[in-house]
Parts: structure tokens; sequence; C-alpha cells
């Protein structure tokens, strides 16, 4: 059962294969943007990291928000009607499905993750409009041939798809991260794009959090890799960037009347066109 909005979700019997005592990276990510469906050592884990980086929770809004303004300038200026987003998280406000159909109904999504928490929360919450598809599929970001496999049963691979990953790749090693971005759009036809939203290693502050949070939580799903701008635009070798190319996220076409970029936000995003 879903907790309702005053109802802190560890009152309620967990999903089937849901650790309540490991921390999850999906559902403190949700504790940060205000979200109910997080247990208490997601919060504890949530509430030490911002105890020594408030500003984290400006930076998960900032992931939000770029992830709101590029599905829309892909949908709506870009035409783009099937999108391919891979570690999903749990759902929140504007996910990608409610933008893109907002824009055009047509639209088909596919969402893909591996917490059992989110697939509960998604088969329940991440419907579509009549005209267009939203499906779920459950995989780990690591096995991309079953994610194309499952994807080709909704999204046609011969159309132009937009490739999403936010947040997902600073979980990942080097290796495996350039390898799951080189894996998936090689199997995008041209006019595809991938949009990649990630932290920055650009505040000391920052790294250092982060680096006790890593040895904290080795076996836990919460340890994330801080990279160079550098280093993160480089998955986009050999696509066309989409302007202003990869920028800080609040510095990615910012809604004409939005409020000044939060300094402290160290978090770069960009969108790319595969030729």
């Amino acid at each position: 059962m879903k907790p309702t909005p005053t109802e802190p979700a560890d009152s309620n019997q967990p999903p089937p294969g849901i650790d309540t005592s490991v921390p999850h990276s999906a559902r403190v990510w949700n504790y940060w943007l205000g979200g109910k469906d997080n247990f208490t050592v997601d919060r504890m884990v949530g509430d030490q990291f911002r105890e020594n980086f408030p500003a984290i929770v400006d930076n998960a809004r900032a992931f939000r928000l770029f992830l709101g303004r590029a599905v829309r300038y892909l949908a709506a200026d870009a035409g783009i009607r099937q999108f391919l987003d891979v570690g999903t998280g749990l759902p929140t406000v504007d996910n990608t499905h409610e933008v893109a159909q907002r824009v055009a109904p047509e639209s088909r999504i596919v969402y893909v993750d591996d917490d059992p928490l989110v697939l509960v929360h998604a088969r329940a919450l991440l419907t579509s409009t009549p005209e267009g598809t939203t499906t779920y599929v459950d995989a780990d970001v690591h096995d991309t041939d079953t994610i194309v496999r499952a994807a080709q049963e909704s999204l046609d691979f011969q159309q132009p798809i937009a490739l999403i990953l936010s947040g997902i790749l600073g979980h990942l090693d080097d290796h495996d991260a350039r390898s799951v971005v080189r894996r998936l759009m090689s199997a995008l036809p041209s006019g595809s794009h991938l949009v990649v939203c990630d932290g920055t290693n650009t505040s000391e502050a920052l790294n250092a959090v982060q680096q006790m949070h890593n040895e904290q939580n080795q076996d836990g799903g919460v340890v994330y890799h801080l990279r160079s701008m550098e280093w993160i635009a480089e998955l986009f070798d050999g696509l066309e960037w989409v302007e202003p190319g990869l920028v800080r996220c609040p510095e990615w076409r910012p809604e004409p009347d939005a409020p000044a970029p939060v300094a402290d936000v160290h978090a770069a995003g960009g969108v790319g066109r595969k030729p």
C-alpha cells in the first residue's frame, strides 16, 4: 500500500524484496525532494549528508528542473516522441512522461530501474495519455542488452529516441558508465538524443562529504562518484551538442522568469544529438 502524504513509508509493510535496513539512493533523493516514499535509514543518511552539505537539496532540485527543461525541449523543439529513461528513480513531480505528453500526448516513454519500491510505484503512478504509452522495465543499468530488447517492445528503434541518464551514471565506476552510454547509444538511430545530468567534483566541501558517505555505505545503494565537467563531456563524443552544451544544470536553457541560480549547485547537464 502506498503511504498517504502524512504517513511515513516505514509505518507500512514494505514490498517484498526491499531491505529497509540499507539506504537506497532513490529513496534518499525522494526524501530530499520532499517525498514520502522512504524509510528511516534513508532519512538518517539524507539528514547526515544535509548536515554536512546543506545545499544538497538545492542540487537535487536542480537535477529535476534540468530534466524537465530538457524533456520539454526534446518534445517541443526537437520533435522527439520516444524516451528511454534509465535509472528512473521514484516518481515525483513532472516525470518524463508527464512533461513529454503535455507537449505531445502521443509520446511513448519507457522507464528502467531495478529497485523494487520504484517498481511498485511506477506501476501505480506512471500512467499514460490515451494517445501515448508509458511502460516500465525492471532491469539493471549494466544489462544494456535486456534494456534494449525490452524497450523495443514499446519503442520504434527506426525512429529517433531520447536516452535519459539523469543521476544514474554517478553510481557506476568510470568503465561501466562509459560502457553503458556507448552500448545504449549505439542501439539508437540517427537523430536520437542523449541527456545526461550528474554531480560534479567542483566543490571541495561536497567532495569531502561524498567521500565520507561512500566509505560508510560501500555495501549500500548510495555510493556516488563525482566527476569533472571534462569527464562528463567525453560521454558526448561523436554527438552534436545542443546549445549551450554541457553546463551547470541551472544554466541549461533556464526559464525566462526563473530565479537566479543557486551558487552552490554542483551538477552538470547536457543534451547531444546523434548525427
